[in-house]
Formats: C-alpha cells, sequence, structure tokens
C-alpha cells in the first residue's frame, strides 16, 4: 500500500506567538516569537517587565478575545478589560493562568472540593458505602440533604454576641445598630427601619418579644421599603450571610475587626466539625466514613483508594486515583481533602490548580504560570518539572515565569529580559535555548551556573533561644536551640514543618519579629510611599518650598482628586465578579486636585515625584530623613519600586522585602523572614545575603525559612526538618553548620546541597 506524502498545510504554520511592538508598563517597544507547543521560560531580575510581557500582555489579550466571543447580553456582567499596550499579536491561543492568588474567599472550598476529588469520594460512597444512604448529594456538605443541620455545613458553630451589634438604649433612627455598613441612612438600615416590622422611634429594649425576634431572626420576607419592593431579614440572619459566610481574610478591615469583636467560632458539636449530616457519617466503605476519608493525609488516602476494587465504581476510582497521585506527586501529600482552600499558602494554591488542569482533557491551550518552584525544596522541583514537561507533552504552550535555575534549565526556550528593572528594564536581552543563554553573557547566563560557596569561617552564637515540646500540626514534641547572634536557616521539604516550628513557637517573644509575605492591610490606598512614612517628609517639604499646608500633599486629604477621593482609579464592584478598576477620567490617574499639581519641588509637582521608582527618588532626595528610608527601601532590592504604587499590586517577595526595609529601622533582635528569595534574581539573591550578613553583624539574630540552596551554603547554622511531610516529617533530621550537614548528613537536604557545593 503506498501511502501519499503529507503535505505541510497553512494550518500547521501557525506554530509561534507573534509579539509586535508591547509597551505594557516598561516594555520597551518588545517584538519576539514565542514557539508554541514547548515550554518557554521568562526569566530577569525583578521589575525587569517578565509580568508586563507574560501575564500583561498575552495572557490578558487572549482573555480579553475570548470574552468579546460571548453576546453583548453576556458582556455586560463581565469586566471590560483594556486592549494591552501592543501593536499586534497573532496566533494566541486560550491562555490558563495559573498563579499564586489564593483560592476563592469562601469557607465552603477545601481541597477536595477545588479538585474535584471530593465529588469522586461522594459518588463512590454512594455506590459502596454500607448502610445505603442515596445518591452522591447526601454525602456533599454544600447541598442541603448532605449538610449538617445545625452548622450548614460549615463544620463550625458562631456564637454572635448581640450586645456588639446594637445598643439597646438607642430606637434606629438614633443608630442603635453597631454593625458596620448599617448606619442611619444607609440602605441595609433603610430595609430595617421601613420594613414595618418594628417602629424606628421606639428604643430596641421596648420592643415587644415578637418585635425582638423579627427584629434579629426572620427569615428572607418580601417587603415593601421606600416604595420599593425588597427582601428583608433579621439583623442576625443578614450579619451570617454577608460577613460570616466568607472567609474572615478576604473582608475588609473594619468588618474583619468587628468580626473579631462579636463573633465566636467553634467546632459545631452536632457534626464534630466534619460538616455532614448523620446519615452521611453513617455509611462506611472498609469501616471508614467520608468525612475520615477527607480527613486522611493524601498520600494515605490514595493508599486506602487503591485497596478498593469494585467494577461498579471502577472508571471513577480510577480518576480519583489520578487526582490523588498527581497530588503526591506534586508534593502535596501531606495536606488532606477537607483541609481548608483558603488556609493554603500561595505555593500551594498554585500546586492544588496546576492538578486540576493535568485531569483536564483541554489540549493546544497556553498555560501561564508564575514562579511554580515558591515554596519548593529542591526536592520538589524535581517533581514539578516532570509535571510542567507532561502539561507541555499534552501538546499545550507553557509560559513560565521562573528565576529557579533548576526549572530554566529544562526549558525549550528561553526569553531573558532586562538589563535592568524599571525604566533600566523591558527589553528582550536575550531569546534561545539554554545553551545559547549560557554563552550569552547576560546578567541571568551569567548567574546561570553560579554557586555560593560554604561559608569558611561560621559565627559564634551568643546565647540560644530554646523552643520545647513544639507539637502544632505534624511536629513531634521538638526540642531545638536556635543560636543567637548568627544566621540560621530552617528547611526541609514542604511539608515538614518549618512553619509550623517556627511561626508556632517564634512571634510573640520578647525583641522577636517576623516579616511575612502576607498581604498588607488596607493595600487599596497604601504605596510604599505611605507605607514606609517616606510621604511625611516629602509633603513637608513642599510645604515648606511652596508656603502652603502639608496636608495638601496627602491623597487621602485635602488635596485628594473629589471624583476617587485620591486613589487615581475608579472601582465598579460588579455583584457576582471581581470589581474592575479604570483610571479617574477626572485626574488621569495623578490622584491630586489641578491646584496641588501647581505646586513644584526642584521643578516637580508632588504625582511626578510619586511616580519615581526608589533609584530615581534616592538621586532627588540626597538628604535626611526621606534618603535613609529610601536607602533602605534599595538595600532590600527594591529599587525599582514606584515610589505610589499601590500595595495591592505587589508581590509576596516584595511585600516581605518592603516590610523588612521598615523593621531595619528599628532596634530588633531577632528577624524571622519566610523565604525571603521569592521573586529574586539569581543576581539579587547575592545582594539579599550580603544584607542578612549586615543586619547579622550589627548584632541581630537572623532566622530565615528558605529552600534556596545558596542561602542554606551561606548560613552559619542549619536546623534540617523531615524526614518527610505530614506524619512522615515533624522532626528534626539535622541541626549543626551546612559544612557538617554537607559531610555528615544523609537528609533530602544533605543530598541536594552536597549536589550544589560540588
Amino acid at each position: 500500500m503506498m501511502t501519499q506524502p503529507t503535505s505541510r498545510t497553512a494550518a500547521d504554520s501557525h506554530d509561534v506567538i507573534e509579539v509586535r511592538g508591547a509597551r505594557e508598563n516598561n516594555l520597551a517597544d518588545v517584538s519576539l516569537d514565542i514557539p508554541k507547543r514547548r515550554l518557554t521560560v521568562f526569566t530577569g531580575v525583578s521589575g525587569s517587565g517578565k509580568s508586563s510581557l507574560v501575564f500583561g500582555t498575552i495572557a490578558a489579550e487572549s482573555q480579553r478575545m475570548i470574552n468579546e466571543t460571548y453576546t453583548a447580553f453576556v458582556q455586560s456582567f463581565m469586566p471590560t478589560l483594556g486592549r494591552p499596550d501592543v501593536d499586534g499579536l497573532r496566533n494566541l491561543s486560550a491562555a490558563i493562568i495559573v498563579d499564586q492568588e489564593r483560592m476563592g474567599a469562601n469557607a465552603r472550598s477545601t481541597v477536595g472540593t477545588a479538585t474535584d476529588a471530593h465529588t469522586m469520594l461522594r459518588i463512590v460512597f454512594s455506590r459502596l458505602g454500607d448502610p445505603y444512604v442515596g445518591t452522591s448529594s447526601a454525602f456533599s456538605f454544600n447541598n442541603a440533604e448532605g449538610m449538617c443541620p445545625e452548622c450548614e455545613g460549615l463544620g463550625r458553630a458562631t456564637q454572635i454576641d448581640v450586645e456588639e451589634l446594637v445598643d439597646r438604649d438607642r430606637s434606629l433612627n438614633e443608630g442603635a445598630v453597631t454593625v458596620p455598613n448599617f448606619a442611619v441612612d444607609s440602605w441595609y438600615w433603610k430595609v430595617l427601619a421601613g420594613s414595618g416590622f418594628v417602629d424606628p422611634d421606639v428604643k430596641l429594649r421596648d420592643y415587644t418579644e415578637q418585635q425582638w425576634e423579627d427584629f434579629l431572626h426572620k427569615p428572607a420576607t418580601k417587603v415593601k421599603s421606600a416604595g420599593l419592593n425588597t427582601t428583608y431579614e433579621g439583623l442576625l440572619v443578614k450579619v451570617q450571610r454577608l460577613y460570616l459566610s466568607k472567609d474572615k481574610e478576604s473582608l475588609q478591615p473594619h468588618i474583619r475587626a468587628f468580626v473579631d469583636r462579636a463573633v465566636t467560632f467553634s467546632t459545631c458539636r452536632a457534626c464534630e466539625g466534619t460538616r455532614l449530616a448523620p446519615a452521611a457519617l453513617s455509611s462506611r466503605i472498609r469501616g471508614r466514613n467520608i468525612a475520615e476519608c477527607s480527613a486522611m493525609q493524601i498520600s494515605d488516602l490514595a493508599a486506602f483508594v487503591r485497596e478498593i476494587d469494585d467494577p461498579s465504581v471502577a472508571p471513577v476510582l480510577a480518576a480519583l486515583r489520578d487526582i490523588l497521585e498527581a497530588l503526591v506527586e506534586i508534593g502535596l501529600g501531606y495536606l488532606s481533602l477537607d483541609r481548608e482552600s483558603t488556609s493554603l499558602s500561595g505555593g500551594e494554591s498554585q500546586r492544588v490548580k496546576m492538578v486540576r488542569h493535568l485531569g483536564s482533557s483541554l489540549t493546544d491551550v497556553t498555560y501561564v504560570f508564575d514562579e511554580p518552584t515558591v515554596g519548593l525544596h529542591p526536592h520538589d522541583i524535581r517533581r514539578m518539572n516532570d509535571l510542567l514537561l507532561q502539561l507541555r507533552d499534552k501538546g499545550n504552550t507553557v509560559l513560565v515565569v521562573e528565576h529557579k535555575p533548576e526549572t530554566i534549565e529544562i526549558a525549550d526556550h528561553v526569553v531573558d529580559l532586562g538589563p535592568g528593572a524599571g525604566a533600566a528594564g523591558g527589553r528582550v536581552c536575550f531569546t534561545g535555548d539554554v545553551a545559547g543563554l549560557r554563552a550569552s553573557g547576560t546578567l541571568t547566563g551569567r548567574h546561570l551556573d553560579h554557586r555560593a560557596r560554604l561559608r569558611e569561617d561560621v559565627r559564634e552564637p551568643t546565647g540560644h533561644l530554646s523552643i520545647t515540646g513544639a507539637n502544632q500540626h505534624n511536629l513531634k514534641d521538638v526540642d531545638v536551640d536556635i543560636p543567637l547572634g548568627v544566621l540560621t536557616v530552617v528547611t526541609g521539604v514542604a511539608g515538614s514543618g518549618k512553619s509550623s516550628l517556627i511561626h508556632g513557637s517564634l512571634p510573640g517573644r520578647d525583641g522577636v519579629v517576623v516579616v511575612d509575605q502576607s498581604a498588607i492591610r488596607g493595600s487599596r490606598r497604601s504605596n510604599p510611599a505611605t507605607y514606609t512614612g517616606l510621604l511625611d517628609p516629602v509633603r513637608t517639604a513642599f510645604a515648606k518650598a511652596n508656603g502652603v499646608k502639608p496636608a495638601l500633599f496627602s491623597a487621602n486629604s485635602a488635596g485628594a482628586c473629589p471624583t476617587c477621593k485620591g486613589i487615581g482609579v475608579t472601582y465598579t464592584d460588579l455583584a457576582m465578579m471581581a470589581g474592575v478598576a479604570s483610571v479617574c477620567e477626572e485626574c488621569a490617574g495623578k490622584r491630586y486636585t489641578p491646584e496641588v499639581l501647581t505646586y513644584k519641588l526642584r521643578g516637580k509637582d508632588i504625582s511626578e515625584v510619586l511616580a519615581m521608582p526608589v533609584a530615581e527618588a534616592r538621586q532627588f532626595f540626597t538628604t535626611g530623613q526621606a534618603r535613609a528610608v529610601l536607602d533602605r527601601l534599595a538595600d532590600v532590592g527594591l529599587g525599582y519600586l514606584g515610589l505610589g504604587q499601590p500595595l495591592n499590586t505587589l508581590s509576596g517577595g516584595e511585600r516581605q522585602r518592603l516590610k523588612l526595609a521598615i523593621h531595619m529601622a528599628e532596634k530588633a533582635a531577632t528577624y524571622v523572614l519566610d523565604e525571603p528569595t521569592t521573586g529574586l534574581h539569581l543576581a539579587d539573591v547575592d545582594q539579599l545575603l550580603a544584607l542578612l550578613d549586615r543586619l547579622v553583624d550589627a548584632g541581630n539574630t537572623v532566622v530565615v525559612i528558605e529552600h534556596h540552596q545558596a542561602v542554606m551554603a551561606h548560613a552559619d547554622w542549619i536546623i534540617d526538618l523531615g524526614p518527610g511531610a505530614g506524619h512522615d516529617g515533624g522532626e528534626i533530621v539535622f541541626t549543626g553548620t551546612p559544612a557538617e550537614l554537607v559531610a555528615k548528613s544523609d537528609s533530602l537536604t544533605a543530598r541536594h546541597l552536597r549536589e550544589y557545593v560540588a
């Protein structure tokens, strides 16, 4: 039989994504081709433009074009995405962003529900559980049939102190309700006061029993209020729905403070925290109910599921096994399916999302990852690399923003941006394969094989900080001494117990300052200038130069643009999805009134000064308090950061370095840092090590939770946890100098560090 030679059709010619003239943020008219169905890694120092190219241009345009395929009616409910500043983008495919944003703000979401593993487990229990209790929905805590009737499937009881919600000595008209957003004349207040169930002029303590019941507990009821048809709910019912069914961390600071004050949470007594109705808990497979399975460590659950063999559910069992084994493979075997999604770290969230996509039958899509190795030990990075390659081998285009050499080395194609950060970056320094990058002479190329050496002379401790009997989470009554006056690195695979040991034992002790990557409260209005106190001397300088009052130069005070209230953008709240920010048309994003912008300091107005990156501002403010703050920001590697950049746009690593810059001005004794290398280029890691040395040499103690081998090699003392993750971890497997670790230990850390320094 003869086979016709296949000719290359036009459809096969679209094998690169063409980017032409990209100018988003600091990109300097970037044009390049990115191969499709390959793994491309984007490298460059922080602020060089990697995210602007990958997320702000390629992924943003892909998502915008997909949104445009919906009908005008559907689009009216969706955020209006602006077109990125680029001349042309061709051959895009649908982009799926797998980032480190925490997963949802929903107290009902768990690792099991987020990965569909819980859905499959429910199906298995509905078929094989004994006694039989009904369909799979009877095992769902998010379904009326399966949820515990007491706590409605949340697993916890909430006790609300009514005295924190109301002042009984006032009437509604006098402002009796003290809950946030219920002030007199607000919409919520109008519904309460105009419902007809109570008299708004009567003091609360004079209500009849029925009125008090209606006021606090009445379920949702249709009423006419202020001439409009609306729904009335008792105050307790409404507070429960508005504030208590959401993850506390997602609430605004003043509402979180109210919840802390008014509510006590405890495990639901009826279901003992399992969230499920008695019938669902009665059904068992091999002696275990679904709640016990969900509470098991995933690696143990995978073994348990492998033992179940029943042809009636064979396809579901196979799919469940695949998901559980993928979670173990990606280094999340120490989690359990009942773990709340909101409690996962950024890196864990990203890996959970990744598992969802591995099982997807979609192909020929573009997956975009943001530093997928964050929070991973070198041992876990190898597994992560395998998964990135698996996604590529399914026929997908995989784009990864990454700094770790282990991941750069598996790339088919590398795009290196730079040469510097901010205005000094935004250009393509190299594109090609890894061998070409090594030979290219770019900053990344030169540092790819750069290895920090073991410290030749380790510092001697001046004393010890003792931790005894630590047993939080998976820790097994750990006793350990942390040396004072030196640089200590705490390491171990993901889930080995590092954070539990350090964050569970050190905060709150005298002189201990914890500098982590958590979000900075109220960060939409705040920026590096306000957060570090830099704005005070700047406002004073402007006021002095122009003979006016300093308050004019605060965007939160007298000089604020009245339209956007000094934020520079206006937010549109879309009830059922994320809100949208658009640049304020009145001040064009400058945040101040036109009058304020007429006042200059050495030729610049206040909005021009706040638009400067730290490095440029250091040349503008050469003395005094302002210069001291700017020097500290430069010291922590934030020279590229704009003074007026909203804090909610910073990455976890940037937030941590910003907090560190502030704490450096204080007289602390012990600094606790959590993965300070997150988001740092290989060249910047050297700068960070020099900074840690300066802190220690000034008489401080520095304790760093870290996986980066350069930091391990540079330490005076190492505490290694393991040997594995979850219940296979939680023990100290080594304490000593890095040199002793390399020479004597056989832990996973020791093996990788030996290879690194060799």
